[in-house]
């Protein structure tokens, strides 16, 4: 059986962070691991607390894994301080990690923020160069390339800025454009990945869920261009699907093709 790590943070209400991806890890027939980076109180309402795992205990768990399961893939999320990124970044030097698809967790869907400022130059300067993707979201793009993103024609003028700037293809999300779900990856060339606008506002942890669904693929052996379509699939047959969990927005059926 193939496997795949996730280096995230804990959902408490499951939709997103390590419990949405180890569902889709198994959704998507890999098996797969956590380092957890972060435990959050939150649920579809929002996020209401952080607490930081030490970096000392980030760095063991990373041990733990890297030294007995190896993991074929490596999907990383949240990692909110800059001395947590240095330690992951140390540890997947070390082990001379591959298939790195980094999340580009900054802001949650509800407004929190979940990445401190000093650690978004960590995160662009220790793990971009060690990514093999990064998967933001419109507003996480905006604050990498530094303009406002409104249609197609931005999205593509920003992936094009985000990977001339930091060299590392970029996964553009278009889920927050009013008319558009389509996703923009961008390597050198762009290629669009097309898709309807699913009316559902139930959608906590689609992010977790996209690029966590790209890791798994990767790890069954298929190029970035089919697991970006098999991971955008996926995410679409969950949000089709209908869950309504919570009294806010809440989170997709990562099992939808079981049950």
């Amino acid at each position: 059986m193939k496997t795949a790590l996730t280096i995230a943070g804990s959902d408490s209400s499951g939709g997103a962070g390590i419990q949405a991806d180890l569902k889709t890890f198994a959704a998507n027939k890999v098996y797969g691991m956590s380092v957890i980076t972060s435990v959050t109180a939150q649920n579809t309402l929002g996020v209401t607390d952080i607490f930081d795992v030490s970096p000392s205990n980030i760095s063991a768990q990373l041990d733990a894994v890297f030294t007995d399961i190896f993991p074929k893939s490596v999907k990383i999320g949240m990692v909110s301080s800059a001395e947590i990124i240095e330690i992951i970044a140390e540890k997947l030097r070390q082990y001379n990690a591959k298939n790195i698809v980094l999340d580009t967790v900054m802001v949650s869907t509800s407004g929190y923020r979940l990445l401190r400022e000093d650690a978004i130059t960590a995160l662009t300067e220790k793990l971009f160069p060690l990514a093999d993707i990064i998967t933001p979201n419109i507003p996480e793009a905006e604050i990498l390339c530094g303009f406002n993103i409104e249609n197609k024609s931005d999205m593509l003028r920003a992936a094009e800025v985000i990977y001339g700037k930091f060299s590392v293809p970029v996964l553009l999300k278009g889920g927050h454009l009013a008319k558009s779900g389509s996703d923009l990856l961008f390597d050198g060339k762009a290629e669009w990945f097309e898709a309807e606008k699913i009316d559902n506002p139930n959608a906590h942890g689609t992010g977790c869920t996209l690029s966590s669904a790209i890791a798994a693929n990767l790890a069954l052996g298929q190029n970035m261009s089919d697991a970006v379509k098999a991971a955008k699939e996926y995410v679409t047959g969950a949000l089709k699907y209908g869950l309504d969990l919570g009294g806010g927005s809440g989170p997709l059926n990562h099992m939808y093709k079981i049950f």
